[in-house]
């Protein structure tokens, strides 16, 4: 073998390594890709496939059902209604950023008289409510209210850091004029430093025997860290029944509150 040959080798020996150095260094990263929340796959710390673990998606195997404690339709006016749907997230780290629900209302023969369908968010950890105003059903009666959600769930962790940090409180409850223009007050207050968007607020109104009356519902649009506002609720027409107990349920979208 001559010198020059030996040469020829050692630098083709040389290209062959630096070609296979290349080829690894690229096509490495496409056969060993680190494992993330959106391959399809249940690798790294995931209890399932892209949920759980680090992940921002709660498996669904993990998350109990929420519960609907009653529903209900109120006569606001002659011919239209509130309607409202009373449940519990038993899930105290996990909430839904949008579903899709939908009533259905039936008349004392259980006859279908109409629906009103919809969208939003469930907060972690606790009882809420869902409400639609000014349901038109014509002459008909709405003695029977369904509730449904007509989609999957789409739960997602929610840290301990943000559901301990964001808190928003009711106080200053006040009802006046139930027997003739009802007038329900209060004063809703962010306990947190961080300022929250979006807030619905609904009013329901309970009798001596503990049964749901009446509803309503009011809107802030932005409440600023430590901040406090008031609230008022008001009815067309006089409640009729006697009024024993308030409740006034503040809600958020978690996902909107950003903790930076």
């Amino acid at each position: 073998m001559t010198w020059a040959f030996r040469r020829q080798l050692f630098f083709l020996g040389i290209l062959v390594v630096l070609l296979g150095l290349f080829g690894f260094f690229v096509v490495y990263p496409y056969i060993n890709k680190l494992p993330t929340c959106t391959d399809g796959k249940q690798n790294g710390d995931e209890a399932g496939i892209d949920c759980g673990g680090s992940c921002p998606t709660a498996c669904s195997f993990s998350v109990d059902q929420i519960s609907i404690l009653w529903t209900r339709a109120f006569e606001v006016v002659p011919g239209r209604y509130n309607a409202v749907a009373y449940l519990e997230n038993h899930n105290k780290n996990a909430a839904i950023d949008k579903i899709k629900y939908k009533f259905r209302f039936s008349d004392k023969d259980n006859i279908y008289i109409g629906k009103r369908e919809g969208e939003t968010f469930i907060p972690p950890s606790g009882k809420f409510a869902i409400f639609e105003p000014g349901i038109d059903v014509g002459n008909a009666v709405p003695v029977y209210t369904n509730f449904e959600f007509t989609e999957t769930p789409k739960w997602q962790n929610v840290s301990e850091d943000k559901l301990n940090q964001l808190k928003v409180s009711v106080s200053d409850i006040k009802l006046e004029g139930e027997n003739t223009a009802p007038h329900l007050s209060a004063t809703v207050v962010n306990n947190s430093i961080f300022d929250i968007p979006e807030i619905k607020v609904i009013s329901v109104l309970y009798n001596r025997n503990g049964d749901a009356v009446s509803a309503s519902s009011t809107y802030i649009d932005k409440l600023k860290g430590g901040e406090s506002k008031g609230i008022d609720f008001t009815w067309p027409e006089p409640i009729k029944d006697t009024i024993v107990s308030k409740e006034i349920i503040p809600m958020f979208n978690f996902f909107l509150v950003n903790l930076k």
